[in-house]
């Protein structure tokens, strides 16, 4: 191993200015056994760097070359795996851990010692040994502990020390100076031992010699010596001196010390004080204001406001550790708050008596608005009321209970003013719906020392009596009620339809500021998410329309959007009640009236949904769409149970049912109502209901007609219906339009065929007999041979209806069918044509059944086609 190090020195060290310290044969854990040395080095130049070198035998030389090299510096630990046991294995962690397994663990033990040393040394023991025997450890320490590290590390590590530059040169010229140094080495050094014995005498010669030298020098060096005691005891004198004064610069220290300790504690104590100052000073003019300040002008309420900020800023203010200990804190917070509740009586009682002075003043506005259809404006109030809305944005955060006084103040105040206000307006409403004061109280509405009043109980004694004496005129043969609306003037739905829409112009404008204005006085935020309560659903148009909290039912109050509505259920709680009642005026002075209702409503509806669904005004319009709705419903239910109860007179022919015509009355308004309207639906279902009733009622009163067939009863009323309905093209009819037009034009067919068997009543029962004889299966050209039915018989019925007699029988049946068919549908000509077809088609029927029936017989009928055409013409014109 020794000529191996030295090997390495020369060939990979020296190059670089190394010296090797330790070494040590390894090879890699666990793989294949690839030998290589872990080399210990230092640099000879300064500073001193340690490195650890991985050395490896080149693969095509007997030499070695450097691999690897770490800065030992780098290394973190060193784990020896056993401490006890001997184990030639051991790791060493770098930036990643590297395993070993050493040729011996003596090689392992002398390389982790010199490791150590290097670490004691220049590292200042950076390096973690993990299970290295502590015995290992310890003989690696020199004996003496004050014994420089260093010195024992350079007994221990040099043991090999290499020549320097100069001496391998003296060394040199020595030998050269004698011939046998190479050759006789024995020779040489016996030499070398000779000239070092000359050399000792000359040096002890010298010595002997310097002796009188050496006693001088000992003299100076007593001298010296009693010098340097006299030295000694200057410098203990001024030691002592300067140890006085080095109490006196600790004394000096310490009190600066204290000095600055006093200015820095000075500081800080102004900082402290500045502090409340500046935080918790209020202005003496902020103290007047909110003492004194004026509430009615605006730059009084200006200064109360900023006054009133500036207070809530210093009550505020977040206090530090300790202040809330301090009596002129605690003072301060005292006169704040005497401040605050004064401030806040003062505010309360000028709001509560500026609601006050608003109530008076607007009830002085009514009277001009009595005989108008519109509501006060409260606009002027509200511009005044909200200069005070941060100051009520202040008393809400500062005094929550006076904020709720107020709060309920004002719903008890602005509810009894908008209540007259809203009754007076819906009163002049009624009026104007029911035309003149004298038509007035015909309803139950009668005027007051000039102020409107509504007498509820003679509303609700109104009965369907008053529009059914305005329709008598429509049909002496029907108790129809409520569904005949013909008699009643187009003006005076108008009129109506105008009213109901100024109605809820006027309504929903009201609504809208006083909510936003609820909004920024009482500082309330609108646009909260809320889930509604539903208390009644009903379903409308194939979506739901639900009825939401009754207006005096209490709400829990879950946000400020709650808040909101609860106000505004409070202060218009007569809103609802009133929009009924004048909903039932409308509905008992004409049923129709509900279809303009409805359509109305549910605008209005869809418009306040659009902008918020959960607002006041949308809950409370959709409550009552749900009401109008209802009585659209039942406007339908009636008709339809009118017709069902529809009576006709057994004396007179029927014609045109009035429920048709009635129906096409209900569809031709309904159509110029519902035109863009948002809830078709609505009037589509009513149109398929009231379809259906008419179907079976026309059938039911067609099958129970004694004196008109009930062909002609079908065929007038639903070619009646198909007309109407081609005419209004309503989409939703489309099928039952098909159905009335094929049930009008069967029945046409079956009145026709059955009047014709009268006329030729004879000759038909004669035709009708062969037809039975060739269906029993005797053939055509044998009939004649038949007794019943031979030419004889044929002729005797023939000479019976000469043309003369069909032409008088031709104008019985058309002054029959005259007599059936009513003016109003003007069909007369189309059936009298028809029967001029069917005739012409029986005529031929006959002629076809003789020239099979009775060949070469030369048997003819004594009328031609052509003189049926012409009495046909002739009779029609005659009438």
């Amino acid at each position: 191993m020794t000529a191996i190090k030295h090997a390495l020195q020369r060939d990979i060290f020296t190059p670089n200015d190394e010296r090797l310290l330790s070494i040590v044969n390894v090879c890699k854990a666990g793989k294949k056994k690839k030998n290589c040395f872990l080399c210990a080095t230092v640099t000879t130049e300064r500073p001193v760097q340690v490195k650890m070198v991985k050395v490896k035998k080149s693969d095509k030389g007997d030499f070695y070359k450097r691999q690897i090299a770490w800065a030992l510096r780098d290394l973190a630990v060193v784990d020896a795996k056993d401490a006890i046991k001997e184990n030639p294995e051991f790791d060493l962690h770098f930036e990643k851990i590297y395993k070993w397994v050493a040729s011996s663990t003596a090689e392992k033990n002398a390389f982790i010692s010199c490791i150590w040393k290097l670490n004691q040394r220049y590292l200042r023991k950076k390096i973690d040994f993990v299970n290295v025997s502590s015995q290992l450890l310890e003989e690696s320490v020199p004996s003496g502990e004050n014994q420089s590290v260093t010195g024992g590390d350079e007994e221990v590590v040099d043991v090999y020390q290499e020549l320097n530059a100069r001496e391998e040169q003296d060394i040199e010229i020595m030998m050269e100076g004698c011939e046998c140094a190479i050759s006789n080495a024995e020779a040489f050094a016996e030499r070398l031992s000779r000239e070092l014995q000359v050399l000792d005498g000359a040096n002890i010669q010298s010595i002997m010699a310097s002796e009188k030298q050496v006693n001088i020098l000992m003299k100076l060096l007593d001298e010296a010596l009693k010098e340097v005691d006299q030295i000694e005891l200057k410098l203990s004198s001024y030691e002592e001196m300067l140890q006085s004064v080095k109490e006196q610069m600790d004394q000096i220290s310490e009190s600066n010390h204290l000095i600055h300790l006093s200015n820095t504690n000075n500081v800080k104590l102004l900082s402290e004080i500045e502090f409340l100052v500046n935080h918790m000073d209020l202005a003496k003019g902020h103290i007047k204001a909110l003492q004194e300040g004026d509430l009615a002008s605006s730059r009084g309420i200006e200064a109360c406001t900023n006054a009133a900020d500036a207070l809530l800023q210093c009550m505020n203010v977040a206090l530090r550790p300790g202040h809330d200990m301090l009596l002129a804190v605690k003072q301060q917070q005292q006169r704040f708050s005497d401040l605050r509740e004064h401030f806040a009586r003062r505010l309360a009682s000028h709001l509560n008596n500026v609601f006050v002075q608003q109530g008076h003043d607007q009830s002085s506005t009514l009277a001009q608005h009595s005989v108008e259809l519109a509501l006060p404006n409260h606009h002027p109030f509200h511009r005044d009321l909200l200069r005070y809305a941060k100051l009520m944005e202040w008393l809400k955060s500062t005094d929550y209970g006076k904020y709720e006084g107020l709060t309920k103040n004002y719903m008890d105040y602005l509810s009894r003013l908008y209540e007259r206000e809203i009754k007076d307006f819906f009163e002049v409403a009624k009026i104007k719906m029911t035309g003149t004061t004298k038509e007035s109280k015909k309803f139950g509405l009668h005027g007051s020392s000039g102020k409107l009043t509504g007498s509820t109980s003679s509303l609700n004694k109104l009965t369907v009596q008053s529009s059914g004496n305005r329709r008598s005129q429509s049909s002496s043969l029907l108790d129809m009620g409520n569904m005949s609306a013909s008699d009643l003037d187009v003006a005076d739905r108008t009129k109506f339809d105008k009213i109901f829409e100024q109605v809820l112009s006027e309504l929903e404008p009201l609504c809208l500021a006083e909510q936003d204005f609820i909004s920024k006085f009482f500082k309330l935020q609108q646009h909260q998410s809320m889930p509604g309560t539903m208390t009644e659903a009903e379903d409308i148009d194939g979506g739901t329309l639900s009825r939401q909290h009754n207006a005096g039912a209490p709400l829990p109050v879950s946000s400020e959007k709650d808040m909101i509505r609860q106000m505004m259920i409070k202060i218009f709680r007569c809103i609802e009640p009133e929009l009924n009642n004048l909903i039932a005026l409308g509905d008992k002075i004409d049923s129709f009236n509900s279809l303009y209702m409805l359509v109305k409503m549910s605008h209005h509806v869809w418009t306040a949904q659009n902008v918020d669904p959960a607002s006041f005004l949308s809950t409370t319009l959709g409550n009552v769409l749900v009401t109008v709705k209802r009585n659209f419903d039942k406007c339908i239910s009636n008709q339809i149970r009118q017709m069902e109860e529809v009576k006709i007179s057994k004396k007179s022919k029927v014609g045109i049912l009035p429920f048709v015509a009635e129906f096409e009355e209900f569809a031709g308004l309904a159509e110029s109502i519902f035109k863009n309207a948002e809830r078709r639906g609505d009037l589509d279902k009513a149109y398929t209901k009231l379809i259906r009733g008419v179907f079976v009622n026309v059938e039911k009163v067609a099958n129970e007609s004694q004196k008109t067939p009930r062909d002609v009863v079908m065929m007038e009323n639903f070619h009646h219906i198909f007309a109407t309905l081609s005419r209004l093209k309503i989409s939703c009819l489309e099928a039952e339009k098909k159905e009335a037009k094929q049930k009008y034009t069967d029945h046409l067919q079956s009145y026709v065929i059955y009047s014709l068997g009268q006329p030729l009543e004879k000759l038909n029962h004669f035709f009708e007999g062969v037809e039975a004889r060739v269906a029993q299966g005797i053939r055509e050209e044998e009939v004649s041979y038949q007794l019943a039915f031979n030419k004889q018989e044929l002729r005797k019925v023939i000479k019976e209806y000469p043309g003369k007699e069909v032409k008088k029988g031709l104008d019985n049946l058309y002054k029959k069918v005259d007599k059936h068919l009513c003016e109003e549908e003007n069909l007369l000509q189309v059936v009298w044509h028809s029967m001029q077809d069917e005739f012409i088609r029986q005529y031929k029927h006959f002629e076809g059944l003789i020239a099979r029936c009775y060949p070469g017989s030369g048997v003819m009928m004594e009328f031609t086609i052509q003189d049926i055409l012409d009495y046909c013409s002739s009779i029609a014109q005659s009438h």
